[in-house]
């Protein structure tokens, strides 16, 4: 049978919106006065699955999981109720399960418009971790600072290079990021100083959500990795290069990145991004055997950056790019982060690293895009940054695009503040 493609919710049949009946998000809102709870994105809408759920329209091996403040209970049950309940929401916004269109009642209750809700941290995110598997970031990031000619240190190609990252410290889209404070040593200085960032950055990334658990000294293979992985958020790891620089040698970054990363507030379903899977880049030379696959384990995502100064009309684009371009896949840092015993949770976050394509116009920071400040970049307000100042924006979107419809995040953004007085 064929999947139905449109809904009897018209805004989602415009094939721009990011939230067609392909897609069904899974997120966390509310609304003034009321908790939080689960729901979809469709078109202009929210669909409060809390209120499908009481209705009895929901699978029955989901019962109660939606009326909750994070998507992690229902995430741990599992594969195929995560499937069972795309299947009903497809048939219930589709109009093949009429239950929900025709009746008003429940309409007027599990529908609301996306201007009307507050969005939330969608999963309770037991630990993160960021790569670094972009070639051609790690590779314009070596030439800057090591070597033009030999930009990757021999590892690179070996492994999917990654740090744990700070959990406590992931923040939903539209949070306001305070400049952090931290040592800053300047060249010409004996001994560094303590004061506000002077190179804060953005990363474009993406992130997956850990959606099974594994046991204790029990590595995930490749192949197995897809079934440990419930969906992908937008993610923007913010980064204070002059603190990064000093602090990295000889242990990797750590109050540079922990000040804040942020995510977008829709998970969109491995399940939804299924048609978008690609042929993995090739790899020389060949990885070891518990990081090769079989299987296409990368994914057609197409990615923006706009920079919108503080009092600006509009934002300037300054990056596009793709997924799909990135040297290591998700099933080959999930295979590598485990191979030692370590075990994963659900809700885990799992950050791809800067996606950087190879023309100027496609890197993911402005560390690539100024030369690290060397080349600031003009702005439509007339403006130029070389890195971020006080009151600039950064919204990150990303879709992937079918026939005639997008599968789309959503966006995230985040402004940033003033430092804290030191």
């Amino acid at each position: 049978m064929t999947a139905p493609t449109t809904s009897w919710i018209e805004s989602a049949n415009d094939g721009k919106t990011h939230f067609p009946l392909q897609n069904l998000p899974y997120g966390i809102f509310s609304v003034k006065g009321q908790p939080a709870r689960v729901g979809v994105a469709i078109g202009n809408a929210v669909l409060d699955l809390a209120a499908l759920d009481d209705a009895g329209l929901l699978s029955a091996a989901a019962k109660g999981s939606f009326a909750a403040a994070s998507l992690n209970r229902f995430i741990a049950l599992g594969k195929p109720v995560w499937s069972e309940t795309r299947q009903r929401l497809t048939a219930l916004l589709s109009g093949a399960d009429a239950a929900l269109r025709d009746n008003a009642a429940l309409r007027d209750r599990a529908l609301v418009l996306m201007d009307q809700v507050t969005l939330h941290l969608p999963v309770e995110i037991p630990g993160y971790t960021d790569f670094y598997s972009s070639k051609e970031h790690a590779t314009n990031v070596g030439r800057m600072f090591r070597d033009p000619e030999n930009a990757l240190l021999p590892n690179w190609l070996e492994i999917p290079i990654g740090y744990n990252g700070r959990a406590s410290s992931v923040v939903v889209s539209g949070t306001d990021l305070r400049r952090p404070n931290g040592q800053i040593k300047l060249p010409n200085e004996a001994r560094p100083t303590f004061g506000p960032c002077r190179k804060l950055d953005f990363e474009l990334e993406v992130g997956f959500i850990v959606g099974k658990e594994s046991a204790l000294g029990e590595p995930v293979s490749t192949a197995d990795a897809p079934d440990h992985m419930f969906g992908m958020v937008l993610l923007n790891d913010w980064s204070a290069r002059d603190i990064q620089q000093w602090e990295y040698v000889p242990l990797g970054p750590f109050n540079s990145k922990t000040f804040g990363t942020s995510i977008s507030p829709w998970v969109v379903t491995m399940e939804a991004l299924e048609p978008f899977r690609r042929d993995n880049p090739a790899q020389s030379p060949e990885p070891l055997s518990y990081l090769q696959q079989h299987s296409k384990n990368a994914y057609d995502i197409a990615l923006e950056v706009a920079l919108r100064p503080q009092g600006a009309a509009a934002p300037s684009t300054i990056c596009r790019t793709n997924f799909k371009a990135m040297y290591w896949t998700m099933a080959q840092q999930l295979a590598h982060h485990t191979v030692s015993g370590c075990n994963v949770r659900v809700g885990d976050l799992m950050g791809s690293g800067t996606i950087s394509g190879t023309t100027p116009d496609s890197y993911g920071s402005l560390l690539e895009l100024t030369r690290n400040g060397a080349e600031p970049l003009k702005l439509a307000d007339g403006s130029s940054r070389a890195f971020l100042e006080d009151g600039d924006e950064i919204v990150m979107t990303g879709f992937a695009e079918g026939n005639g419809f997008v599968v789309g995040f959503g966006e995230v953004s985040g402004k940033i503040l003033p430092a804290p007085r030191p």
